[in-house]
């Protein structure tokens, strides 16, 4: 009989917490949630302890980098301390799985603006809920020469680009945008690394 089915328990209400905390994640339902825990459990000592000990340092020191946006575990992330980055290029993405498949092509070495998502008012979603005031401060700079948008091919992608574009208009900066390779209605985080470096290679002026 198959103890990995859907219906199946352990009897353990620890172990069961797990394995629903773990089907909560994406890619994940219950039977590969169960597969997962299972895994972990039968190698504690190199998966199961190791793994619980980095979540718990994660947990309890994740946080957004008051400079990009971006995911550490310190105030300013590695991308905006490394001095070999380029500052006067700033790449602006919707969300922080963005900024990572940007990185994943490794073609990039300016800094990054994470937005936090884009606009829509379907959902009520406007630009003082995201960091658009604080992408204008930064393209006022005078180190600032081009600010990429790299948004996803949506129409709330779309649409927040030509927001920004307009909101930097008077900034006196470069706004180019990624072009070809990303097909419309396509997500950074979905796209191969040689499409993302085709279209940051072939961006255009907004």
């Amino acid at each position: 009989m198959n103890d990995l089915g859907p219906e199946a328990r352990s009897g353990d209400g620890a172990i069961e917490r797990l394995i629903d905390l773990m089907a909560k994640l994406p890619g994940l339902g219950p039977r590969s949630a169960r597969r997962a825990v299972l895994t972990l459990i039968r190698k504690r000592e190199k998966l199961l302890a190791p793994l619980a000990e980095a979540m718990a340092e994660v947990a309890a020191t994740a946080r957004s980098c008051i400079q990009c946006g971006n995911v550490s575990t310190s105030d300013i992330c590695p991308i905006c301390r490394d001095p070999k980055r380029d500052p006067s290029v700033i790449c602006v993405v919707e969300d922080v799985a963005d900024l990572w498949a940007m990185e994943r092509a490794a073609v990039f070495r300016g800094r990054y603006h994470v937005l936090g998502g884009a606009l829509s008012a379907l959902d009520g979603v406007g630009p003082e809920e995201l960091r658009i005031p604080k992408l204008a401060n930064r393209a006022g700079e005078a180190e600032v020469t081009e600010v990429i948008l790299a948004l996803n091919a949506t129409v709330d992608g779309q649409t927040t680009a030509h927001y920004i574009a307009d909101a930097l208009a008077d900034r006196g900066v470069r706004i180019t945008s990624l072009a070809q390779g990303v097909p419309i209605g396509g997500e950074l985080d979905y796209l191969d690394d040689g499409t993302i470096t085709a279209a940051l290679r072939a961006r255009r002026e907004v």
